[in-house]
């Protein structure tokens, strides 16, 4: 992504969300690289006629809340999420907070080659600082706790990955008044994800039982992902986070529709939620497809493996600090341990091969594929499942068995990439 990239899609926003004019909000995370493409996008922005808030680094959650709060036109958030420094990306919500459709995405992308616009001088966008209003976010944050709960008594080892979530997170968990020790809070550009946060938890796994805190949490760098870290030092996926506030909130008689997951939720949670007669759908891999089919089916709560857990009762995306602070409140409610709260959700072995490709194919089309799926399938009987599937960023076939025996589900899955990377040749 360079600079004249980001100027151009600016001007290709600005014209297709707000031609009459209007407010954007931009937020960022802590990558070197995020000043330079903010000074970008507010240039695109100004020239063509969009004033702009610049709300310096906060988690993308929070520019979805804050772009609804100041009521903008859009929000945008200058990251890559989970990815190394030296990646980017540019995000955009809608007024509401949610996500672009595809049609304007498709409009915005169409408009890319025209030429930059420049507005006469006297309609021209202004541009304003709004750092301060990110308390307005913390506020919201600590609201989504059942109202007079707070954390005093608890110790908490919080993990921002040294991503966006650096300040708030930390002044959160301390406001509701819980003992904090943090780590990945010291940005300084390019140790973003470093070692740290939701994808490398390992130093949260030993600061927690070292210190003796009840819980860790770890988010990613744009704080939109948690994985969670129990008082002996194991890690709680997305998954078990998933069943922990869905039973919760079953229970409390509060959890409307279906939990959706996706293709690749552990099959544990879809028999610990049938337990409790709670139904599951999956949908196909990113949080774009939950949000749409929580939509569509009524559901409130869904989310992924990796820690993207989308609250739909409290926000309207996938919030770390909030899906935190759930099951923080379930602990203090119920005065269990993350430990006892995680136990009856038994997750399944879960083996995952990618088999690389030089071209786009669907392996499923080849006989010698489809066959093997099936006696794997007929093998593993309801005990197991099955899921072939194209990445969606690299050239790669992810192959996925699931079953109760390890070593049965890791031979049936080396035996199906095999058969998948022959096709290939």
């Amino acid at each position: 992504m360079t600079v004249d990239f980001a100027l151009r899609l600016a001007s290709a926003a600005g014209r297709v969300l707000t031609p009459d004019g209007g407010t954007v909000l931009i937020g960022k995370d802590t990558r070197l690289s995020g000043y330079m493409f903010e000074s970008a996008l507010e240039a695109g922005f100004v020239a063509a006629g969009v004033n702009v808030m610049l709300i310096g680094p906060l988690p993308t959650p929070g520019i979805a809340y804050m772009t609804r709060r100041f009521e903008c036109a859009f929000g945008v958030v200058i990251s890559a999420s989970h990815n190394p420094y030296d990646d980017n990306g540019i995000k955009f919500f809608d007024g509401s907070g949610g996500k672009l459709s595809d049609a304007v995405e498709a409009r915005i992308e169409a408009e890319l080659a025209k030429p930059v616009l420049t507005c006469a001088s006297g309609r021209l966008g202004k541009a304003v600082r709004v750092d301060r209003s990110r308390t307005d976010y913390q506020a919201f944050c600590a609201a989504t706790l059942p109202q007079g709960r707070g954390l005093a008594g608890m110790k908490i080892v919080i993990d921002c990955a040294n991503g966006a979530a650096y300040k708030v997170a930390p002044r959160v968990l301390a406001d509701l008044g819980a003992e904090i020790v943090p780590i990945g809070c010291s940005p300084n550009g390019r140790n973003i994800n470093d070692g740290c946060g939701s994808l490398h938890p390992e130093l949260l796994q030993l600061t927690v039982p070292g210190v003796r805190a009840q819980v860790g949490l770890a988010l990613d760098g744009d704080g939109d992902r948690l994985v969670m870290v129990d008082h002996l030092g194991r890690t709680v996926d997305g998954d078990q986070i998933l069943y922990i506030i869905a039973r919760a909130r079953h229970e409390a008689g509060m959890l409307a529709g279906p939990v959706v997951g996706t293709v690749m939720s552990n099959l544990g949670l879809e028999i610990a939620l049938g337990e409790l007669g709670i139904p599951f759908q999956r949908a196909p891999v990113g949080d774009r497809y939950v949000l749409s089919m929580l939509r569509a089916s009524g559901g409130v709560l869904g989310g992924e493996t990796s820690g993207h857990i989308l609250c739909l009762d409290k926000t309207t995306t996938g919030d770390g600090l909030v899906s935190a602070l759930q099951v923080l409140a379930v602990m203090r409610q119920s005065g269990r341990s993350l430990a006892e709260l995680a136990a009856p959700m038994r997750k399944f072995p879960q083996v995952l091969l990618n088999v690389k490709v030089a071209r786009g194919f669907d392996p499923t089309d080849v006989p010698a594929v489809r066959a093997a799926i099936e006696q794997i399938e007929r093998r593993l009987g309801k005990e197991g499942r099955v899921v072939l599937r194209a990445s969606g960023t690299e050239p790669l076939i992810r192959v996925m068995v699931e079953g109760r025996d390890e070593s049965e589900t890791r031979a049936a899955a080396t035996a199906l990439a095999e058969v998948v990377r022959a096709a290939v040749l």
